[in-house]
């Protein structure tokens, strides 16, 4: 048995996958549905491994008073198959990131800067909600609808982590009224009224 598992180490340990340190996204290649194919070694540099940009702010929307700056494998080609990346998220006053999920992928959040009120909403129906100071942390389960909104007289500035390289994101107003669906069957799947669905539409620019 002993020289069974230590030939099984051995081939383990001598292997292109266990040679294989990391696996930089090659944009020159097709992308499949698991991710982009690994850039040849030799072919790898140290900037494919850093990124430079998170100093400043992404550009800020008036509704919701806030900016997001990504680093997703887009931006930072090493992160692919890593299960990672980052987002700095700047919220002004009065700002909001509102109702959104990351299908099947998990969050850490990071106060640097002010304050909000953050939370998120369980399969169950239930609200989990904390005010979260400079220095606080707060985890978003996988896939769950979670919202940051900024509270106290100072901008605030957020670092999120995500579980993978391209989280992804659905925002829930976006999904109900920027769509095509036509606003008779939005009323229905909503309970909103006429009116409410057509202003709510011009906002978020839908159509039908």
């Amino acid at each position: 048995m002993l020289h069974i598992l230590l030939l099984f180490s051995f081939l383990l340990s001598t292997s292109p996958a266990a040679a294989k340190d990391f696996c930089v996204a090659d944009f020159k290649a097709t992308q499949g549905l698991a991710g982009y194919q690994c850039k040849v070694p030799e072919e790898v540099v140290v900037d494919d491994l850093v990124y430079s940009g998170l100093n400043v702010a992404g550009n800020f929307s008036d509704i919701p008073k806030s900016a997001i700056n990504t680093v997703f494998v887009d931006q930072l080609p090493g992160l692919n198959g890593l299960g990672l990346s980052m987002a700095r998220l700047d919220l002004s006053l009065g700002g909001v990131i509102p109702l959104h999920s990351h299908p099947g992928r998990s969050e850490v959040l990071l106060v640097t800067q002010g304050s909000i009120i953050a939370g998120f909403i369980s399969s169950n129906n239930i609200a989990y909600m904390k005010t979260l100071k400079k220095g606080d942390i707060m985890v978003f389960p996988k896939g769950l609808l979670h919202f940051q909104v900024k509270s106290g007289p100072v901008p605030a500035l957020l670092w999120s982590s995500f579980s993978s390289s391209n989280p992804g994101q659905q925002v829930l107003s976006n999904a109900l009224f920027s769509n095509n669906l036509p606003s008779e069957l939005i009323e229905k799947v909503t309970f909103l009224d006429e009116l409410e669905v057509e202003k709510l539409k011009v906002l978020f620019g839908g159509s039908g």
